[in-house]
């Protein structure tokens, strides 16, 4: 069983993807982190950002085991990460490796840009969870002053837009909605709502699939 869950950033797709496969016993790659930790390693190295193969080969080495979100979360990894995730042979190496992971028994749950589109095209349920901008800038503008951080809400807000640009405007795998996917939009929806909305759709498919 696979499950594919794509969406802008700070639409609630992490949350709902741990959840769901908490609830089902399944396997959860944020594939976002792979990105993430692709750039990190290229930081830590003191390595250029915008030398593609270098980049490619840093992106073979990720360690799927060892993704730490609490450590690449920070900022201006993401940034660095937003820089890599536009070239296509980076995408494809971590490309691959997510799809190795989906392979897993007995079933798994990605979540990122272009699970439903491209890296794992034929899962039985896909589901592509989005809210407004000024909604997601909120939920991390909360986030950041929750855990004792200072955040600037306008920031926040032209960050998220230029990241939407970015990743609905790249040429290799830009976010969109697979076609058969359901749509969720968290922008008035609780988590538990959500999660509910996606446990019958994700049950339907299991029950087809039995």
């Amino acid at each position: 069983m696979i499950i594919a869950i794509d969406g802008p950033a700070a639409a609630g797709k992490g949350t709902l993807a741990r959840r769901i496969a908490e609830a089902y016993g399944y396997h959860h790659l944020d594939t976002g982190l792979t990105y993430r930790a692709t750039a990190k390693a290229l930081l830590d190295a003191g390595l250029p950002l915008d030398d593609e193969a270098i980049a490619e080969g840093m992106a073979r080495k990720v360690d799927l085991a060892g993704l730490d979100r609490a450590v690449l979360s920070r900022h201006e990894i993401g940034e660095a990460a937003s820089k890599i995730a536009v070239m296509p042979t980076v995408r494809t190496a971590l490309r691959e490796m997510q799809q190795k992971f989906a392979q897993k028994e007995p079933g798994a749950v990605l979540d990122g840009r272009d699970i439903g589109t491209v890296v794992c095209p034929d899962a039985p349920v896909k589901l592509y969870v989005t809210a407004s901008a000024e909604v997601r800038a909120k939920r991390r503008y909360e986030e950041i002053v929750e855990a004792g951080g200072s955040a600037d809400y306008d920031a926040i807000f032209e960050d998220v837009k230029r990241r939407d640009e970015r990743d609905m405007g790249r040429t290799d795998s830009p976010l969109k909605p697979a076609e058969d996917a359901h749509l969720l939009d968290t922008s008035e929806m609780s988590i538990e709502a959500a999660f509910q909305t996606a446990k019958s759709i994700i049950d339907a498919a299991l029950s087809r699939n039995a």
